[in-house]
């Protein structure tokens, strides 16, 4: 399964996947603040919006208490996944 490492803004004021680094880092903003998994359960929610697919198929692999996560995508493959990611950054 593919794999993009995702860089997390807690307590933003909307959720959103809002862009991709030069080094190929995801950008996500949360509401939910850091406390009881809340901002994990966001991140799997705006993500498998995002890219189109079930929120079962989103999982945190490393950094559940980091704001640095390797997150591991199903159902898709490495290039399907990126041009997910891109499409939806430059959708907004």
């Amino acid at each position: 399964m593919p794999r993009i490492s995702v860089r997390v803004q807690p307590r933003a004021s909307a959720n959103q996947l809002y862009g991709i680094d030069d080094d190929g880092v995801a950008r996500v903003r949360v509401t939910a603040a850091p406390v009881d998994g809340k901002a994990n359960e966001a991140v799997i929610k705006v993500l498998a919006k995002a890219l189109g697919v079930a929120r079962g198929e989103v999982v945190i692999v490393r950094g559940a208490a980091s704001r640095t996560k390797l997150i591991e995508v199903g159902g898709l493959s490495e290039q399907e996944l990126e041009d997910r990611l891109r499409a939806t950054v430059k959708a907004q």
